[in-house]
């Protein structure tokens, strides 16, 4: 199983960190936006094409 590797946090939100990037599988991904979410979850029409959605709440952004 592969290791990520964790930028810079650079604040937190619900609790968890909120990392400036990190590395999973050779792949960079920049921390972009705080997900809209309500007591259901968090839509994922929010999150477009190269963007992941991490728990709890976190859009990050595939690094070009």
């Amino acid at each position: 199983m592969a290791k990520l590797e964790y930028g810079c946090a650079i604040g937190s939100y619900l609790g968890k960190l909120i990392y400036e990037s990190f590395k999973d599988q050779g792949v960079t991904y920049i921390f972009d936006r705080v997900a809209q979410c309500d007591e259901e979850g968090c839509p994922l029409a929010q999150v477009k094409r190269g963007e992941l959605l991490v728990n709890p709440g976190l859009i990050y952004k595939q690094a070009s």
